[in-house]
């Protein structure tokens, strides 16, 4: 699937609609330059499951695990792979244990970092935007 977006509002909006389509299970990989829109990709997606916290990256503490309220998926994963040092790191914070677990949705920020753990049918969404530009285009594996 390929989205353009003129902003981050209209992010916000395709991405909160594309969460009503997962079931659990899905590990979703961004990748994208600083400031591409990995964050409000992940905020449309906390707001398309239900949640109400406020999301932010987790850039400094790495994993953020919030509560789904649905009947099929209970937990979202927000992880930030920006500041980790190999893949290896990943293992060591305890992230992969959520990895295709049928009640939770994981995302992860910087997934390029990590693509040697990344699980069989992690669903890799690029995200470009040109400089100068509020435009985004977003690609979805």
């Amino acid at each position: 699937m390929k989205f353009i977006s003129a902003s981050e509002q209209q992010t916000f909006a395709l991405v909160k609609k594309f969460a009503k389509t997962l079931k659990g299970g899905e590990v979703i990989g961004l990748i994208g330059n600083l400031g591409a829109g990995k964050t409000i990709f992940t905020k449309g997606l906390a707001a398309g499951l239900g949640i109400k916290k406020r999301v932010n990256s987790p850039t400094f503490v790495l994993m953020k695990v919030y509560q789904v309220k649905s009947p099929s998926i209970k937990h979202l994963v927000h992880i930030d792979a920006y500041r980790l040092k190999s893949a290896q790191d990943i293992i060591a914070i305890g992230a992969t244990e959520y990895f295709n677990r049928p009640d939770t949705v994981t995302v992860i920020e910087w997934a390029d970092k990590i693509k040697k753990v990344l699980p069989l049918g992690t669903r890799l969404v690029k995200i470009s935007c040109k400089s100068k530009s509020n435009s985004r285009t977003i690609n979805i594996n």
